[in-house]
């Protein structure tokens, strides 16, 4: 029989669609050509696949090949299709037989030797290639990334010869075990941040709730050192999660290492980014870092440094956990569900506030410092919070401040208190969560009511705090939001002015903590 059909996918976002790899042998001038809307690297995978099959000491036959990679409207890209490519010539020309070749999947670039070299997006071919209930075929260097997923029988080859002689029966290979558990997850330890109470109080919320966080301070007072910290203190990850995350970056070019597919990622791009490097781009549409800080934590140090026009990409993906990229013939979807955490300076210099008077800034310069920042995203961040130099003679005493896995238990309880009464954490609650789970007595809402007019609070704004508030509720474990919770999120909702005068929100933040609204 001339026609032979091999099974494989194709990558768009981090979906996996099936292609039917279709070869048909014709008599007439001996040529080989490829039709389904294949890009550079597929059309070139005929010059690989006529070495590779010469050089393994098959027959490449001398008749009119034609491949065709359907869907035909569906982009096809790299060298994936190669191994199917070749395994379909072989297949039709009878050199091996068709008869179990419905029983599997095959993926792989082909070396001219014949050997298989490893390709990107392995692991969501896993997961549909389950669905299906077929086996999978692959390069040995794809084999642990594959395992992740359990309930798929996963062949590892390194060479064409290899894959034929188990198709024909020659010698089978062996099925890739599932991959076992991993070792603990290192993150580094939050005992190393020395005092700053009210910023490791303000990380705990963050963590527990999954809120977005602004940290401004001086150079050196721990901004970063903090931010780094935050994975360690979150909730730790589950299968599902891990495997979300996983998929990103199986499908980016960064890289995955096996070793430590649990751990949340942290990711701390450079001010000098791009927009398409936030958000993810390219005519094979690849994740950015929005996506590949999915289920982890997206750190944007120095954030008045940014581009305006890069920093305003982060609004839809902040409020909607997906970022869609579009282009002419396609579009595809990654997620973007990660925790923002910023940190910038009080002014340029950064020393503004400080009491031995080493800034230099004018009220006016400092201001247009911080507009650079646009109002709508930093209304879309829960928390800000200011982070002070820690004087030198503290530093140097040896004080025992609560290690990350004692925070942790406590972010986990409080996650777990969240998770029981609606499948996101506080922060993902939407307007009738809102309404079911935050609601306040008479004097919380007598005491968010000044607030808003003191601090020209937005709907949006208002939102969040009734989250930051029902997160520190949880952290108690009080089942409702009290008058001491609603004023420490308000708390958290304060941007020091740039001149040296008590801004309005600040005297607020000192009246709704007096006794008279805490009783």
């Amino acid at each position: 029989m001339s026609l032979a059909v091999i099974y494989s996918r194709a990558q768009c976002g981090i979906e996996a669609p099936l292609v039917y790899v279709e070869t048909h042998l014709a008599n007439g001038l001996p040529m080989l050509s490829i039709v389904g809307l294949p890009d550079t690297e597929v059309k070139e995978s005929k010059d690989r696949v006529r070495a590779a099959l010469l050089n393994s000491h098959f027959e490449f036959p001398a008749r009119r090949i034609t491949i065709n990679l359907a869907p035909a409207d569906l982009p096809k890209g790299s060298g994936r299709f190669d191994l199917a490519i070749a395994l379909g010539i072989l297949a039709a020309s009878g050199q091996i037989p068709q008869q179990s070749l419905a029983d599997y999947e095959f993926f792989g670039e082909l070396a001219l030797s014949g050997e298989l070299r490893p390709v990107h997006g392995v692991l969501p071919a896993a997961l549909h290639t389950r669905k299906m209930q077929r086996k999978l075929v692959l390069p040995r260097s794809n084999a642990d990334e594959a395992g992740l997923i359990s309930g798929v029988e996963i062949i590892p080859a390194d060479h064409l010869l290899d894959v034929c002689a188990h198709l024909t029966g020659q010698q089978r290979l062996s099925f890739h075990p599932h991959a076992q558990e991993t070792r603990p997850v290192q993150y580094p330890d939050l005992a190393d941040v020395k005092a700053q109470p009210h910023a490791r109080r303000a990380l705990e919320i963050a963590a527990a709730g999954g809120h977005s966080l602004l940290m401004i301070g001086p150079p050196g007072a721990g901004k970063t050192m903090l931010a780094s910290r935050l994975p360690g203190i979150m909730p730790n990850m589950d299968e599902d999660e891990a495997i979300q995350s996983a998929t990103v970056y199986s499908v980016s070019s960064q890289g995955f290492s096996v070793t430590n597919w649990k751990q949340r990622p942290f990711r701390a791009p450079h001010h000098t980014a791009s927009a398409v490097a936030l958000v993810g781009g390219g005519s094979q549409p690849r994740p950015g870092e929005i996506s590949l800080a999915h289920n982890g934590v997206l750190f944007l140090d120095e954030l008045p440094e940014f581009d305006r026009r890069v920093l305003e990409v982060l609004r839809e993906p902040l409020e909607s956990g997906l970022i869609t990229i579009s282009r002419a013939a396609h579009q595809a979807e990654f997620p973007a569900r990660f925790q923002l955490v910023t940190a910038m300076n009080p002014c340029p210099c950064g020393y503004h506030g400080q009491s031995d008077g080493h800034c230099r800034c004018s009220p006016e310069r400092i201001q247009r410092y911080r507009n650079k920042i646009s109002g709508p995203l930093l209304d879309r961040i829960d928390m800000h919070i200011e982070v002070s130099a820690v004087p030198l003679d503290i530093l140097k005493k040896a004080s025992q401040e609560e290690n990350s896995t004692t925070v942790r238990t406590r972010v986990q309880q409080a996650r777990e208190r969240q998770l029981e009464r609606s499948p996101f954490p506080n922060n993902g609650l939407d307007n009738r969560g809102i309404e079911s789970f935050c609601a306040i007595n008479q004097a919380g809402d007598a005491l968010i009511e000044q607030a808003s007019r003191q601090l020209n609070l937005s709907a949006r704004g208002y939102h969040r705090i009734l989250k930051v508030a029902r997160t520190i509720a949880d952290l108690a474990k009080a089942d409702t939001i009290q008058p001491s919770h609603l004023a420490e999120a308000i708390g958290y909702r304060h941007i020091p002015p740039p001149a040296d005068s008590v801004s309005p929100g600040l005297a607020l933040k000192q009246h709704v903590i007096s006794k008279k609204h805490l009783q």
